[in-house]
C-alpha cells in the first residue's frame, strides 16, 4: 500500500479541521461533471428496496443521501467536516446527517440494511478501525458498497506515473493507493468477507445537465463508452461489495 501524507494531521480534531479548510475552497457550491449520475449509478448497484436503512460513512456533499432518500431509502449521513454537513443537508434536508469520526460511529451493532463508503476510506488516519465499525453496524447479511483507488490505475496511476515520476495526490491530507488484493486483505480481516469487485472508470450520463456536461469532452465521453473493456486489476478504482462477517 502506498501512503502519503501531505499534511502532519494525527488527530480527529486536526482532520477535521483540514477538511473543513478543505470543502470551503473547493467543495462548496454547485458541482459539475456527472456526479449526481455518479451516486445514482452506484445506488443501483446496491438494488435496495423501499424503506431500507442506508448509512453513507462520510457522506460529503450529500449526493448518495439525495440519490437514496429519493429513491424510498431511509438515509443517514456521518461527515466529519461541519462545512460538509452544511452542504449535505441543503442539498438532502430530509436526509439527518451527524457530524462524527468514521473510526467511531455513533449508532448501534446491526442498524443498517447498506453502509456506502465512497472514495474516502484512503483518507482515514486509521482505515482498520473504520472498516471493523462499517462491519459492526450492518446487520447479519447487509451489504457495504465501498469504492476506493486503484494503485494501478491504467488511465489515472500509471500514465500520471509515467509523465511524472511520482504517484498522483491531491490536496487532501492522507492519501493511500493499494491493489485490488491489498484492499480486500484490508476488509477481510476487520470484519468484512469481499463478495465481488468491480472496476470504475467513469459512468455514462444518468441526467440531461450530465449528458450535457460529457458531450462536450470528447475524450471523457470516450472514456465511459470504453470503461466495461477495462480489466478490474487496472480500473482507475475498485468497488467492493461486503457483507459483514458472522457474529
Amino acid at each position: 500500500m502506498i501512503e502519503i501524507f501531505r499534511d502532519p494531521v494525527k488527530t480527529p480534531q486536526e482532520s477535521q479541521a483540514a477538511y473543513d479548510t478543505l470543502y470551503a475552497r473547493h467543495f462548496t457550491g454547485v458541482r459539475t461533471g456527472q456526479v449526481p449520475s455518479r451516486y445514482l449509478w452506484l445506488l443501483s448497484l446496491l438494488k435496495a428496496h423501499r424503506g431500507a436503512r442506508l448509512l453513507d460513512v462520510s457522506s460529503g456533499n450529500g449526493y448518495m443521501l439525495k440519490a437514496a432518500v429519493e429513491h424510498g431509502l431511509w438515509a443517514v449521513g456521518l461527515e466529519l467536516s461541519p462545512v460538509g454537513i452544511r452542504e449535505s443537508r441543503e442539498r438532502a434536508p430530509q436526509a439527518p446527517v451527524l457530524c462524527g469520526d468514521a473510526e467511531r460511529l455513533p449508532f448501534a451493532d446491526g442498524t443498517f440494511d447498506f453502509v456506502t463508503n465512497i472514495g474516502s476510506l484512503e483518507h482515514y488516519l486509521h482505515p482498520h478501525l473504520s472498516v471493523a465499525e462499517m462491519a459492526r453496524v450492518l446487520k447479519p447479511g447487509g451489504l457495504a458498497l465501498i469504492l476506493v483507488p486503484n494503485a494501478y490505475s491504467l488511465v489515472g496511476n500509471v500514465k500520471y506515473v509515467w509523465r511524472h515520476g511520482d504517484v498522483f495526490m491531491d490536496e487532501q491530507p492522507v492519501q493511500r493507493y493499494a491493489t485490488r488484493g491489498a484492499w480486500a486483505r484490508l476488509l477481510e480481516a476487520n470484519g468484512l468477507h469481499v463478495e465481488r469487485v468491480i472496476g470504475y472508470e467513469r459512468e455514462l450520463p444518468r441526467t440531461w445537465a450530465d449528458f450535457k456536461w460529457l458531450a462536450m469532452r470528447p475524450l471523457k465521453l470516450l472514456r465511459a463508452l470504453l470503461a466495461p473493456l477495462m480489466p478490474v486489476n487496472l480500473a482507475d478504482s475498485l468497488i467492493f461489495f461486503c457483507r459483514p462477517h458472522a457474529r
